[in-house]
């Protein structure tokens, strides 16, 4: 018998002798870092609220209770009951009923009505009909990729459920080695943003920390096929831990399923599907641009089927020595600091990913409160000793009036934006900004996957500012549903018909200006003098929004390509203005980078400071050394760091 069998078998054994003597347990399976108890009585043990967290708290697992399948009721009658207990004004839109598993999914608009405070309506649920409820929300705005995702997720659920319990085994397998080391590797975004990638091993376990590509620069990936990385193979990598979704942080996680990997990838719900969402867009990018794609969409569906969402502050077993804890990043939805607890009290590592400390119109500062962390691989983008943002309100009087100014010309204003966050951010600043009458009412023109990103942010309203949540969970109140947004839907000809109409605001995809749509709205408008192109996101080193913003008026057609009307011979004057309007990076500045360190409490031992150039890695670097005596490295890509 495994090892992995002998502790399920004494684990079972343990639960029930916990247990009272009329709840019954017929089989305890590992999925995933869960401990799943199936019973023949759930109502019993819905019956008795403080059961399931006693047990969690004896054997510190995270336990999940399912009925037997052999004592469900019907579905018909299981239906037509749990529409009785769920409050009416909950606005339940659909039942999914898995016999296999025992679960019943329950879609809709208040999931805290259908949750009930501290978990009794769910309890209530279960005490009434047996199956084990899942409850998620009908998104407020109608997501293409929500709704693909969860329908995929459910087509492969059986699948899923192979790899969840194969996971399950090698999280809670025997610890092999009696050594004691913990190593870091930079794969990439060392001395430069972009293509971030890392490799955190222990004697038992390794580990990838995230895998993006590089802004502006084709065929910069990570150091994948280094020794170090998966050039022993795929499968010496025994978890994917995903920050955020940016693509410099996952467009190449879809790669490591074309070379071989099955292990499990752990991010949050939303970082999830907005993965799915920026890959897929990825390729059909590539593909426009007649690029090469480096895999198929198939691996993004791979990579979607093989994610385990934690949720922010969930300690989670990832590895026999290793416990992730993720934490509100404040950069974009479902951004995540990721803590690791390596050993029993061994060590402690935290990854930043990218960060905002202060609170925006969208989420509430990233969170640094950790019991231990003895080091730190920090993000640098505004690292530089001179790199200070300017304060969010009067960035956002910047802007209001950068708009009034082109309005007031008969212009209209094309802002670049990264469809994930700073797209939403400006949403927010404009419908207010409307609303109070300090800039004209006009359209504002959302092209490429910004209206899907923003109904993805609807749906998970949860991971968004306090304030902001409250009013999307009223419809009336939702500021993404204001009559002044427009999607744009029907490509080049709609976008002609708002080059040659009146003064509007467009915010377009690529925030870089390194390929899609906007290229079309530089063709448009680029020439009118009386139009402004306003900057409201990094630009990094070598994409034409960097050259743009340094000066550039003249931009060969090859550059803007066929949607921006060129024809690789000549030039596209740029006569509209150029503005940047600092302060809506959803990077935090030097001083907010600074303020991150200094409040942790205890402080790091040692921080890396990464994911910058390198003025900017190298400055953080020094400051922090100075100012709080700690070490402190600006790495380069294919260092190690040994530490213990």
């Amino acid at each position: 018998m495994s090892t992995v069998e002998q502790q399920l078998d004494d684990l079972e054994a343990q639960i029930t002798s916990e247990l009272p003597s009329d709840i019954s347990v017929s089989s305890v399976k590992y999925e995933g870092p869960e401990l799943v108890v199936y019973t023949r009585d759930p109502k019993k043990f819905a019956q008795k609220g403080d059961l399931i967290r006693q047990l969690a708290s004896k054997l510190r697992k995270r336990i999940t209770v399912r009925p037997d399948p052999s004592v469900l009721s019907r579905p018909e009658q299981a239906r037509e009951e749990i529409m009785n207990v769920v409050p009416e004004d909950a606005g339940v839109t659909d039942l999914d009923f898995h016999a296999d598993t025992g679960e019943v999914v329950i879609e809709a608009e208040k999931p805290g009505m259908v949750i009930g405070r501290h978990g009794s309506t769910l309890r209530e649920i279960t005490k009434t009909v047996g199956w084990t409820p899942e409850v998620v929300r009908t998104p407020p705005i109608e997501s293409s990729t929500v709704s693909n995702v969860r329908s995929f997720l459910k087509q492969e659920r059986d699948e899923r459920r192979d790899i969840l319990e194969k996971v399950g085994r090698q999280i809670h397998r025997e610890e092999m080695s009696d050594d004691e080391y913990v190593r870091i590797t930079t794969l990439g975004c060392c001395r430069e943003v972009g293509r971030a990638s890392f490799i955190l091993s222990t004697p038992e376990t390794r580990i990838l920390i995230d895998c993006g590509d590089k802004p502006g620069a084709e065929g910069e990936v990570p150091y994948l096929h280094a020794p170090e990385a998966l050039g022993a193979g795929p499968q010496t990598i025994d978890a994917v831990v995903l920050t955020h979704a940016h693509l410099d942080h996952s467009a190449l996680i879809p790669l490591l399923f074309k070379y071989g990997y099955d292990g499990p990838i752990y991010c949050t719900e939303p970082t999830r599907d907005l993965m799915g969402l920026l890959t897929l867009d990825y390729l059909d990018v590539a593909a426009k641009e007649g690029r090469s794609p480096p895999y198929e969409s198939e691996q993004v569906r791979e990579a979607i089927k093989h994610c385990i969402p934690l949720e922010y502050g969930d300690v989670t077993d990832i590895a026999p020595d290793v416990k992730l804890t993720f934490h509100n990043a404040g950069h974009i939805l479902g951004s995540a600091v990721s803590h690791f607890h390596i050993g029993d009290g061994l060590y402690n590592v935290a990854f930043s990913g990218d960060i905002h400390y202060d609170d925006t119109r969208l989420f509430n500062g990233a969170v640094n409160d950790f019991p231990r962390v003895e080091t730190l691989v920090l993000e640098s983008t505004y690292g530089g000793r001179n790199d200070y943002q300017t304060d969010q309100k009067d960035s956002e009087r910047n802007l209001i009036e950068v708009i009034n100014e082109a309005h007031d010309r008969g212009g209209k204003v094309v802002i670049p934006a990264f469809a994930v966050g700073r797209s939403q951010e400006i949403m927010l600043v404009l419908e207010e900004a409307m609303r109070n009458g300090k800039i004209p009412e006009m359209p504002v023109h959302l092209d490429g996957m910004i209206w899907e990103a923003t109904a993805i942010h609807t749906t998970y309203p949860e991971y968004l500012r306090d304030d902001l949540r409250d009013r999307i969970f009223h419809e009336d109140e939702n500021p993404f549903l204001a009559e002044e947004f427009n999607h744009i839907d029907a490509g080049e000809e709609e976008r002609q018909e708002v080059a040659d109409g009146e003064p509007c605001i467009i915010l377009s995809t690529s925030g870089m200006v390194t390929g899609g749509p906007i290229m079309s709205w530089l063709g448009h408008i680029g020439p009118d003098p009386d139009s402004s192109l306003v900057f409201v996101g990094y630009q990094a080193q070598g994409t034409l929004g960097r050259r743009i913003q340094n000066g550039w008026d003249e931009i060969p057609t090859s550059e803007v390509g066929s949607m921006g009307g060129g024809d690789g011979r000549g030039t596209l004057s740029l006569n509209m203005d150029i503005e940047t309007v600092d302060g809506f990076s959803g990077h935090a500045d030097r001083a907010g980078l600074e303020n991150f360190v200094k409040t942790m409490n205890p402080r790091p031992e040692k921080v890396l400071c990464v994911h910058g150039d390198e003025r900017s890695t190298q400055d953080l670097s020094s400051a922090l050394y100075h100012d709080y005596d700690m070490r402190t490295f600006a790495p380069k890509n294919l260092e190690t760091f040994r530490f213990l």
